[in-house]
Parts: C-alpha cells; structure tokens; sequence
C-alpha cells in the first residue's frame, strides 16, 4: 500500500513539474523568439509583423538570403539557441546553432548539415510551439514566427529542453531512491511493531498447540493450559479470542472429566462383575461335571445337556477372564517387568498351539542369539498364546503358520504369519476393536469353542501396555501380525557396540 501510495505521488509530483518546466522553457523560447526578431527587424530585411503571429505583408519580398543567421548570434542570447529559415515550399534555407568556442569568446553560428536541418521541415506552421529532435544534439523547444518582410517565409527559434529532462531525470532518481528509503522504514517499523502487537495472538497460538498435543482419545486427561489473563481482554480482537479459546477449553475439560469419570465407572463396574462371576461359573463348572460322573445313571440326553453346560461355563469364563484383564489394563495396573527372552516364550506357546492344533502346520524361525526386551513374561505368553490361537481358529486344516522373532537395533519383532485366506479388507480397519468379529472368509474349525472376540483387543493392549506397537498386513494367501517391542538396555547396548 505504501508502495503503491509513493508511485501515484511520485507520478503526479513528476508530471507537475515536467508540466511547469516545459511553461519556463516555452516562455524563454517566446523570449528568445522576440529578442532574435529585433536583429531580423534592423538588418537588411524589411520590416514585418511581430514574431509570434503568422500575419505579415502579402506584398513584401517572399525569399531571403540563406546565410542569414547573424542574429543567433546576438548580444544577450546564451550559446545554444538553434535557428532556422523556412521557405514557402517548407524547404529549409538554412539552419544553425549559437555556439561559443571558449568562456568569454563571441559567438558564433554552426550550420547544421542537411540532415540536421530536415528535422525543422516536420515542425507545425502555427504560433504554438513544439518539440524537434535535432541529430547529434538531442529535443529542442521550437516556436515559429512569420520571417519579417515576407508572406509565405517562416524562422524557427528553438532551445534544449536537456536541462529540463536532466532536471526530471534527478528528481525522478532522488524520489525513488528517498521513497525506497522510506519504504525500507516503513517495512522495519512496521514488522516491529505488527510482531509487538501479536505477541498476545502467539501466546494463544501455543496454549492451543500446547492442547493439540494432549493426548485426549482415552485415559485420564488433565486439561489445565489456559490462555493468560494479560491476552483475555474483551476491548481487543486478540483478547476475545483468548477467553473465547478460555471458555471452550473449560468446556471441553468438563466434557473430559465428565467421560473419564463414566470410563472410570464402567470399568470398575466390569472387573468386579467380572470378579464376581468367577465364584459361580466355577460352581457351574463344577456341579455339572459332578453330575455327569456320579454313580446314578444318566440318559444320552442329560449327559449331552451337562456337557454343553460344562462348554459354555468354560466358554464364559474366558469371557470373564478376559474382561476382567482388559480392565486391569485399562487401569493402568502395573506389570510385573523384567528382561525376557522373546525366543523361549515363542518356542512354549507354539508347542502349545501343535498339541492343540495338531491339522495344522507349525514352523519356527527364531535368531541364534537371545532377544531381550524389558516385559511381563506372563503377559507376552498370553499374547503370543492368543496370536497362534487366533492363526488356528480362523484358518482351515492345512494351513501352515511360521512364528518368527527377529531381534533389530532398537526393537524386537515376534512375527505370526500364514497361508490361510486372509482377513476381509472391511476387517482390517476394526480388527483389534473388542468384539470384533470376521466372516466366513476366516471362520472357526467346526466343533472348536467359539472366540469371545476380546483375543486381538488383549493383544494390542497388553503390547501397548510394554511401549510396543502391534501392525497387520493381510491378503489372500498371507496373514502377518507383527509385534514390536522395544529392547531391554543390555540389548540396545549391546546392539550400539555391534553398529560401531
């Protein structure tokens, strides 16, 4: 805007004075014009009308002598001033420039060559006057008069216009160089003062980063960043985004705590429900496989309806179990940490996994020196034990499963891959959520107890739980759970000494 406002009156202060310049000059050439006339007058020319009027004596002698150019050179006039005659065809007769061979010397007259003089041949028969382009000598200021003593003779008198545009040219150059100058200024203060006048908007900016980087999806969040008291004033912009951000963060504090509380509800409500149910699920268990051993004699179909209470109790149970785990998780229970090795636990839970599966294929790749990482041995059993049940339960007789450990420079890798006929792609998205549940593209071996749907949430929780990280990759073919858990210290030490 500044540099906007600096060229339109840098353009019109240089138009004016272009303007005004070009008057003076107009007028000295008027000048000029009428002291030049008086030699003209008092020669051998007779006399005629005053110079500036196209008027004169239609009787008087139309031709005058061509050489005649001695009042150029007239006491008074400054070296410089050019001058022509113009005959009636508007053939130039002669022309020439006042010239002074050193400071103090007489005047004396250049004639100008034809092509010089041709330049006077385009200039407008009136009073008026005009701008010529004189080769090798640059515009001149020209006027024309009637040559006294003729009807149809003209005489051109003219001045440079070079002091007027060297005039222009250094105003232009010092209101460029004085407007860059200024604007040079206005960018520093106005940089300054616009930062200092946003540094209440940058403190609300990084109270809202700050909140950004909260972690507010789950767990219990406290929400304390406000925007300072100093940035929450009403009368300015940036204040009324500050309490208006103050407000919203309160609001969202409440809702949080409001969700944390009801969580905190629900799960407690879970455990001991969980908790609760272990007592009699057991005695279910237990009065039912008492029954269906006892001495008194029993028909097939009490026997079949005892066992189906036995599957389902033991059914249920690993659905309490599993809540109630989930729970403690949840809780943010503490585990039981110390530095295990990952390959023994792969070898116990795929011995496991064949006595139970044995229609399945169990392979094993496991690296010649131990990985280590900080963890609950317990915890990373049962996921390792829910992965391979998950590989058997959801894939047909025949599949081949491999479980893999592969120590890195900072994690260890436990991979349980197969060939089975992969996980739906509108799964993948859900498949660690609880309760989740596949299609027939990955359905249970006929006559195997039925998955709670809580085996991949353990999985992911428990690893969650170790600062580890659990990822998929599936199609057709090829099913791959890969766990990620960070090594112990020994290990990344270890693993540093190796890289250098």
């Amino acid at each position: 805007m500044i540099a906007v406002v600096c060229a339109v009156i840098g353009a019109v202060t240089t138009l004016s004075l272009r303007s005004y310049l070009y008057k003076q000059l107009d007028a000295q050439v008027a000048a000029v014009a009428q002291r030049a006339a008086g030699p003209l007058k008092g020669g051998n020319l007779p006399a005629g009308p005053a110079p500036g009027t196209l008027s004169g004596d239609n009787t008087a002698n139309d031709t005058i002598d061509a050489d005649e150019l001695s009042y150029l050179a007239t006491p008074g006039l400054n070296p410089g001033v050019i001058g022509a005659h113009l005959g009636s065809d508007r053939k130039v007769t002669s022309a020439g420039i006042a010239v002074q061979s050193t400071p103090g010397a007489s005047m004396e007259v250049k004639k100008f060559s034809a092509a010089q003089q041709a330049a006077f041949a385009s200039v407008p028969l009136d009073s008026g006057t005009h701008t010529v382009d004189i080769p090798g000598y640059g515009d001149y200021r020209v006027t024309l008069v009637r040559t006294p003593g003729t009807s149809t003779g003209y005489t051109v008198i003219g001045l440079s216009t070079a002091d007027v545009d060297d005039t222009i040219s250094t105003y232009i150059t010092i209101e460029a160089l004085v407007a860059a100058a200024g604007l040079v200024a206005a960018a520093l203060a106005g940089s300054l003062l616009i930062r200092y006048s946003l540094r209440p908007l940058r403190r609300v900016a990084n109270t809202a980063t700050r909140v950004s980087e909260l972690r507010l999806d789950k767990g219990e969040v406290a929400l304390h960043d406000r925007v300072p008291d100093s940035d929450t004033d009403s009368r300015t912009e940036v204040g009324q985004v500050g309490a208006a951000l103050n407000r919203m963060l309160g609001h969202v504090a409440e809702a949080l705590n409001s969700r944390q509380e009801s969580e905190t509800r629900v799960r407690q409500f879970v455990a001991d429900a969980s908790h609760e149910l272990r007592t009699p699920l057991a005695s279910i268990r237990g009065y039912a496989e008492l029954t269906r051993r006892g001495r008194e004699q029993i028909g097939p179909d009490t026997r079949h309806a005892l066992g189906r209470i036995e599957s389902e109790a033991a059914r249920m149970t690993t659905l309490v179990e599993d809540l109630l785990l989930l729970a403690r998780l949840d809780a943010g229970r503490p585990l039981a940490l110390t530095e295990t090795d990952m390959s023994p636990l792969v070898v116990d839970a795929v011995s496991d996994a064949r006595a139970v599966g044995r229609d399945h294929h169990w392979h094993l790749d496991l690296p010649d020196d131990p990985a280590c990482v900080h963890g609950d041995p317990e915890r990373l059993h049962q996921v390792l034990t829910n992965l391979l049940a998950n590989a058997r339960t959801h894939t047909p007789p025949g599949t081949t499963v491999v479980a893999r450990v592969v120590p890195d420079d900072f994690e260890v890798i436990v991979e349980i891959a197969d060939n089975g006929p992969g996980i739906p792609p509108d799964l993948l998205p859900r498949v660690f959520e609880r309760f989740a549940r596949g299609n027939a593209s990955r359905s249970r071996a006929a006559g195997t107890v039925g998955s709670t749907g809580l085996g991949l949430a353990i999985v992911q929780a428990v690893v969650t739980a170790h600062g580890g990280r659990i990822s998929l990759s599936s199609m057709p073919g090829y099913t791959a759970f890969r766990v990620h858990l960070p090594v112990t210290h020994s290990q990344l030490t270890l693993s540093l000494a190796t890289m250098s």
